[in-house]
């Protein structure tokens, strides 16, 4: 109703102009007493809108002085109790346009608030994107820099050893692709398209994880530790994200064991199933652990302790499992070092 009647602003002021004068002429030419001109509010209503705020305050001056014009050509009923009805309609009128227009400002005023919010909430969620996919790339980046300076020092052998280039140069092509992968994932992620869901072995895809993640763990000097159980049940679920969240943990894992001495440095994969059913992914590190206040905040976003931090990784991560229909959680016990655990519906499940 509102749209046509923005499309025909003629009909409307026709409208307008029509109830007013049908109230003029039933304010003059019936007794005053009944005070007829009370309705010119509906006059001021039906013009909120439709007329500027200049306009509406000289409509409803002009809906004043034909109550008054309407009391002096009256000639029927009481004087003094037409002067007092027409107070009345006049105060009605009054206010009727002091509330309305302060409503139409209030409205205007909480719409201005709604699009400023929405502007910010699409520059927060810009923000965010762009450093979920900088922090996200790094890993398969720094592998592509890694793969490229192994392959230069191949080549540079004499003779050149052609056999470890090619690897290197296979591994490059990996990574850089596995970057846009990401970089794809992380953009449906924040426009909340569905992950690409297929069984996954979730065994497999913590050691592929791993593999990439190797180059990182052989140059920390850490121990590497596996505890697969055997005959898990598939997952459906989206392989890249699923291996950015085990990239992610291990990661933290390599960062938190980062000031022990090298024999310290113990990294533990296991897996097994809950008492629900559910596949149980858990990464442990022998680093100092992490308080409970620690605990509370960790995957939060932008939240860290870390100086060059971002605080993304694990945002990112609970959102991945989240959506899967899964649980990430942390604990950490003193002097024992963190543990990360996801969990996954077995396919099959019901999921979101």
């Amino acid at each position: 109703m509102l749209s046509k009647q923005r499309n025909r602003p003629g009909l409307r002021a026709v409208f307008i102009a029509s109830l007013l004068i049908c109230i003029f002429v039933a304010d003059t030419v019936t007794d005053f007493e009944i005070a007829f001109a009370v309705f010119y509010i509906a006059v001021i209503l039906s013009a909120i809108g439709f007329l500027s705020t200049r306009g509406v305050v000289f409509l409803a001056s002009v809906c004043v002085g034909l109550t008054a014009i309407s009391l002096l050509l009256t000639k029927q009923g009481s004087f003094e109790a037409g002067v007092f009805n027409c107070g009345i309609s006049a105060s009605a009128i009054g206010v009727t346009t002091y509330l309305a227009l302060k409503t139409v400002a209030a409205q205007a005023a909480a719409h201005d608030a709604q699009e400023q919010l929405a502007r910010v909430a699409r520059l927060t969620r810009l923000g965010a994107l762009t450093a979920s996919i900088a922090h996200e790339v790094n890993q398969p980046l720094a592998a592509v820099v890694t793969s490229a300076d192994a392959c230069r020092r191949w080549l540079a052998h004499e003779p050149p050893n052609l056999a470890k280039a090619r690897q290197a140069a296979e591994r490059i092509v990996r990574d850089a692709s596995r970057a846009g992968e990401v970089i794809a994932r992380v953009r449906g992620l924040a426009r909340n398209e569905p992950s690409r869901r297929e069984p996954l072995d979730l065994n497999e895809a913590a050691i592929e994880a791993v593999a990439m993640a190797q180059h990182e763990i052989e140059r920390n000097g850490v121990a590497l530790q596996w505890h697969l159980a055997e005959d898990l049940p598939a997952a459906m679920a989206d392989r890249v994200q699923i291996q950015q969240v085990i990239g992610n943990l291990l990661l933290n894992a390599l960062e938190a064991m980062a000031g022990l001495p090298s024999f310290r440095r113990e990294l533990e994969i296991s897996s097994s199933r809950d008492a629900d059913g559910n596949i149980v992914l858990a990464v442990a590190d022998s680093g100092a652990g992490m308080k409970p206040s620690v605990l509370e905040h960790a995957f939060d976003a932008f939240w860290t302790t870390k100086e060059t931090g971002m605080g993304i990784g694990l945002a990112i991560s609970r959102s991945i499992i989240e959506a899967h229909g899964g649980r990430i959680w942390a604990t950490s016990e003193p002097r024992m070092g963190a543990v990360f655990r996801f969990s996954l519906p077995a396919a099959g499940k019901d999921t979101p």
